[in-house]
């Protein structure tokens, strides 16, 4: 099929698109998205608002859409033991953050990305130590406000690496500071958190996809816990030494969230973070209800769409964005899965279906995407 291109009207078109995990990022897959649609409607104006939900490309994203943010680099411990090259976000003043927003993301510091391709998953000993070095290095520079992205982890270690990173003391039977990761939380024995570093002037978001508690069959071992390398017979050893933490640090382990990235999200209540809806977060801060609200269609996607999609994914909270802006949402998938229902936007392309095969979609993601939003800007 070709596109021929449109001498209509112009209209304004928001493109707001997650990463395609594995893939591309979502600063990249909006820009590609964006040439295809150009192609056919050249007098279109295109509005970029990258999205996230807390895990990879949460910083990516923040950057692509906020005027005037900065990279601030720093080299943190990672999920392996040894030093990486990453980096926060610097986000300019506001009336509500007189010093910058800090934005730190897990992925880039702790996450399983960083542990290769395919990972060289250390399900025992990864851990988030440089997730809480990054955070510090945010604070040192006298922040008024955090946001932290905490998926795609590597480890389950309830967030213990990140908290001493932070200052707390946890210890085991004879004072000394435990092993990283989950080896070291079945030793754990004091918990002393009063040592953390106080929390910024305007609080800590911490923004997750997810809702599932600490412990049990929906908690971080459990669900997430295979996904970093625990066998059948790990799960509930880690299970209990995560609700072993639980009761000597004094937290609830059932807050919806406090199982998100191993139990980091049980970590950051400890410290006084707010957990949050990743994507509804991310949509707020970077205006997008306002670009919404300018546009004739809104374009959205993430890697693979399918039935917990509609669960507080990017996609779903961008539709509702749109829906009540009454303007209309295209949504683009790495895959569409059978179980997804996409009656609600107003059209839909897989790259799958476009490339033929998951391989070949995920080989060249953005000529795929530059296809999918020429075909969409056709349609519409």
């Amino acid at each position: 099929m070709s596109e021929a291109k449109d001498t209509g009207s112009a209209r304004t078109v928001v493109f707001a698109v997650d990463s395609f995990k594995g893939s591309i990022a979502a600063d990249a897959a909006a820009a590609a998205l964006a040439a295809g649609w150009s192609g056919v409607r050249p007098k279109d104006t295109l509005i970029h608002r990258p999205m996230a939900d807390g895990g990879e490309g949460t910083v990516a994203g923040f950057a692509a859409a906020v005027p005037g943010a900065t990279l601030m680099p720093v080299t943190v411990d990672g999920p392996e033991g040894v030093p990486v090259a990453a980096h926060w976000l610097l986000l300019p003043p506001t009336q509500d953050a007189p010093r910058g927003t800090g934005v730190v993301e897990l992925a880039g510091t702790s996450g399983i990305e960083l542990l290769g391709s395919p990972p060289r998953l250390r399900p025992f000993d990864a851990d988030t130590r440089g997730f809480g070095q990054a955070i510090a290095a945010a604070l040192d520079h006298g922040i008024s406000r955090l946001v932290l992205g905490i998926g795609s982890s590597a480890s389950t270690d309830a967030g213990v690496g990140m908290l001493a990173a932070l200052g707390a003391r946890i210890l085991d039977a004879d004072g000394a500071p435990v092993l990283p990761g989950a080896r070291g939380l079945r030793d754990v024995a004091e918990v002393d958190v009063s040592t953390l570093a106080p929390l910024p002037p305007g609080g800590v978001r911490v923004l997750s996809d997810v809702t599932n508690p600490l412990t049990g069959p929906r908690g971080a071992a459990a669900v997430f816990g295979p996904q970093k390398g625990l066998g059948a017979a790990d799960i509930p050893v880690v299970d209990a030494s995560l609700a072993r933490f639980a009761a000597i640090a004094g937290g609830d382990p059932d807050v919806p969230g406090a199982g998100a990235a191993g139990g980091t999200g049980f970590a950051l209540r400890l410290w006084g973070g707010d957990l949050l809806a990743g994507a509804a977060e991310v949509a707020e801060l970077i205006g997008l209800a306002a670009a919404v609200a300018t546009a004739a269609v809104v374009i959205t996607g993430e890697g693979s769409f399918d039935g917990q999609s509609a669960d507080g994914k990017v996609p779903s909270r961008v539709q509702h964005l749109a829906a009540a802006a009454g303007v209309p949402a295209m949504l683009v998938a790495g895959r569409i899965a059978p179980d997804a229902d996409t009656r609600a936007f107003a059209a839909a392309a897989s790259l799958t279906d476009l490339a033929g095969s998951p391989e070949a979609a995920m080989a060249d993601p953005a000529r795929w995407l530059t296809r999918a939003g020429a075909i969409l800007a056709a349609s519409h």
